[in-house]
């Protein structure tokens, strides 16, 4: 039977529609893939895409961020980055990002407004400070990632497995999880060279310089599994806190045989001194032998690649006090 001219104009009309929405389905399914979910600091964070325009508030991610080939995606910066922590490629490529602020109190904590952050028009923010942090960002749209292991995401005891994550991590978001993959066997091919026969016992300290509070770093923090993996022990693994407030007394009763005097940039030497200072350290063993080997900070703490860079460091230290 033939077909009227109005059937088959309805059949195509049905068809066409049909289409277009299947075809609205699968634009939307696509987007909806493109998409990049992680779990972080006990929130999903959703980007819609690798990010472009990064803002760095704090060092720590740098180093993974250069392994990955992606250090061209932060356009703007905040805080201090030491030479000392980077090869001379990261080091002109970050001497090339525009700096907000390298303000700092005593303490390293970066001194800047959410204001300032949120006129970059940045895509993702890497790190947080008081006032800038997931909360407040959301706000304006803007994603935030933090180090696990800075708040309070890791469960102790910290291991090597965590320098890994990290690593994985930034690789899912940048969208480099085969990179993530080569540098994470080249980090393990270091760390295997590590023979982990050094029989000392090491403090992991932060002091203040002039005097004041001097923290120390335990079980959950990444100084005791660098400190375990040379065959020494951390005099404060026992404590599963990742950094906290100790006291001169407390430390000279552990008498370490070593403390790595940590701090956040600049002078070294300014630390010792201060370890130096504390009533009685004298009469302990590394501060008799002045055993004291001042180390920036991220060498010894969060868990990222410069964690085998500071392991190989106190490795050789020990091994020429031997």
């Amino acid at each position: 039977m033939k077909k009227s001219a109005g059937s088959t104009s309805a059949a195509l009309s049905t068809v066409l529609l049909s289409s277009l929405v299947l075809a609205s389905c699968s634009t939307w399914d696509t987007s909806q893939e493109a998409s990049i979910s992680v779990d972080n600091c006990g929130d999903s964070v959703t980007l819609d895409a690798p990010p472009e325009n990064v803002t760095l508030l704090r060092s720590a991610p740098v180093a993974t961020l250069s392994e990955l080939g992606v250090l061209d995606k932060v356009t703007t910066r905040a805080g201090q980055y030491p030479d000392e922590y980077y090869d001379d490629n990261t080091n002109m490529q970050l001497d090339a990002i525009p700096s907000l602020t390298d303000k700092t109190d005593a303490s390293g904590h970066l001194q800047i407004s959410r204001e300032e952050v949120v006129a970059t028009g940045t895509d993702l923010v890497l790190g947080d400070t008081d006032t800038i942090n997931r909360q407040t960002l959301a706000q304006s749209d803007i994603p935030q990632l933090e180090e696990p292991a800075l708040c309070g995401d890791i469960d102790a005891p910290v291991t090597w497995d965590n320098v890994w994550e990290e690593i994985e991590l930034y690789g899912t978001v940048f969208g480099r999880e085969d990179t993530a993959e080569s540098a994470i066997s080249d980090l393990q091919a270091r760390l295997g060279g590590i023979t982990g026969d050094h029989d000392k016992s090491v403090a992991a300290v932060f002091p203040t310089i002039g005097g004041g509070v001097t923290y120390a770093y335990g079980g959950g923090s990444m100084a005791t599994p660098l400190i375990e993996r040379t065959g020494a022990t951390n005099v404060y693994a026992d404590q599963d806190e990742r950094v906290f407030e100790v006291t001169a007394e407390d430390l000279v009763d552990r008498n370490p045989d070593v403390i790595l005097a940590l701090y956040p940039s600049g002078d070294g030497e300014q630390y010792l001194d201060a370890v130096n200072d504390l009533p009685g350290i004298g009469t302990t063993t590394a501060g008799r032998e002045q055993n004291i080997l001042p180390m920036l900070l991220n060498f010894a703490d969060p868990p990222t690649p410069l964690a085998v860079d500071g392991l190989e460091t106190l490795d050789a230290y020990l091994e020429g006090l031997e």
